[in-house]
């Protein structure tokens, strides 16, 4: 078989994007999708009904439409699934180069991730770091029904998501000893320019100073106790009152994994949000109250159990409660990754024009300091 043949696409005097930022309308392509608490419910019994597998793994992909072959996302970069251990099932080990957010929505269990175990319960939120051997196991009287958030589609569309089934034990992996006495060997960069210009040699290339990726447990009765405070802000507030499930290993990016984080927002009975937009793509899971959200003018009806893709890139869009209980929820969003590439465009405010978060200084809310 003869090796393909590359294409050479002429684009002289050819616009450099299919739109300007100003006129982009990417729900057309990506739309918003909602996925019902009762089809999630439904899926989960249907998946605890079939025969135990035997990676002890009953596991759904929820797939947008608009989702290529590989890269089965809900989002571009994202991957979701509903995941479900019956009382005393246990997972096989497994690890993989993604990483991973869990959240309990059903049950309780126990997860051992590297050398650690998270005891969790419902709506408690861990996360996986990459190549952590990890397996889940459910110790309770109930049914485990965790959703499950990866880098997964990108690495898939990179055609580099490596997934080991087989790994060696987890016990001691991360006091492994270097093949090699690299740090003996560690060359410094040198500046070749009055801006700030350098050379790496190769040495360092292959040995960058590592960061230690720790799997964290952020308890939901920790983060609600602290969420709740967050009322008092008043109706007067123009910011969204939540926190981000935040892992210092991210630094300046503002992560709960390398690639996007996961934050908990608590909206008080009668709240709009004002309307906005960002590069980085959204996913909401509400497990509190009811409310709607509008998607470049259209309006998305949503109550407690419900997954939606809220915000598809760039796509103008606001949430609402309606009266009655407040609402909570889970907004895992590909940020971190676009602050690291530069490319996080945000617009917190329609009249003026957006900022490249991370590089460019940001925006400020009323709220008093």
């Amino acid at each position: 078989m003869n090796d393909p043949e590359p294409i050479l696409l002429d684009q002289t005097d050819q616009p450099l994007a299919a739109c300007a930022p100003d006129r982009a309308k990417p729900a057309r392509d990506w739309p918003p999708v909602l996925i019902s608490g009762r089809q999630i419910q439904a899926e989960a019994e249907r998946l605890a009904d079939l025969p135990r597998p035997a990676n002890g793994r009953r596991r759904t992909l929820l797939v947008h439409p608009a989702a290529p072959e590989p890269g089965r996302g809900l989002t571009p970069g994202v991957q979701v699934s509903i995941d479900v251990l019956k009382p005393g099932e246990e997972t096989a080990p497994i690890r993989h180069n993604s990483t991973q957010v869990n959240f309990c929505i059903h049950g309780s269990g126990t997860t051992v991730v590297g050398d650690r175990e998270i005891g969790f319960r419902r709506y408690d939120v861990w996360n996986h770091p990459s190549w952590a051997v990890y397996r889940h196991r459910n110790d309770g009287n109930e049914l485990q029904i965790r959703l499950t958030y990866s880098n997964a589609a990108l690495l898939e569309m990179m055609r580099v998501h490596l997934v080991d089934e087989d790994p060696a034990p987890a016990t001691g992996e991360t006091a492994a000893a270097p093949e090699t006495p690299a740090a003996s060997v560690r060359i410094p960069t040198m500046t070749v320019g009055a801006d700030g210009a350098a050379l790496m040699p190769y040495e360092t290339l292959i040995n960058p100073p590592d960061v230690p990726s720790n799997a964290l447990h952020w308890p939901w009765q920790t983060v609600k106790e602290n969420l709740d405070k967050l009322v008092a802000l008043g109706s007067e507030y123009v910011g969204r009152r939540l926190y981000l499930l935040y892992n210092p290993r991210t630094d300046r990016f503002n992560g709960t994994t390398p690639n996007f984080f996961a934050t908990m927002t608590i909206r008080p009975p009668g709240i709009v949000d004002r309307p906005h937009r960002h590069v980085s793509s959204a996913i909401n899971y509400y497990f509190n109250g009811r409310g709607y959200s509008r998607v470049e003018g259209k309006r998305y009806e949503w109550q407690a159990g419900d997954l939606m893709v809220s915000a598809p890139g760039w796509a103008v869009h606001n949430h609402a409660s309606y009266e009655g209980d407040p609402v909570y929820e889970l907004t895992i969003q590909d940020q971190p990754l676009n602050i690291f590439m530069e490319s996080l465009l945000w617009q917190e405010d329609l009249a003026h024009p957006g900022r490249i978060l991370g590089a460019h200084a940001g925006f400020a809310t009323n709220r008093s300091r």
